[in-house]
């Protein structure tokens, strides 16, 4: 994998990252402000967490694989 590439999938790592924080932000504020009258939001907001994160945890490993070799 080249320099070029590496930055690239870094990037992708951070990106994915902040997106997943963007969505447990989001988990916090139904959770500290909105429960329990906002209970019908707990699905589809974790599903997106629990997506991002797992965007994140791909592209993360992708990364630590590249870097060793």
């Amino acid at each position: 994998m080249t320099d070029d590439e590496l930055k690239d999938l870094d990037k992708e790592v951070k990106k994915r990252k902040r997106i997943a924080s963007e969505w447990a932000s989001k988990l916090h504020d139904l959770v500290e402000d909105r429960l329990p009258a906002g209970w019908e939001e707990i699905p589809g907001i974790s599903q997106g967490t629990i997506e991002a994160c797992k965007a994140w945890a791909e592209a993360n490993a992708r990364l630590q694989a590249a870097q060793k070799g």
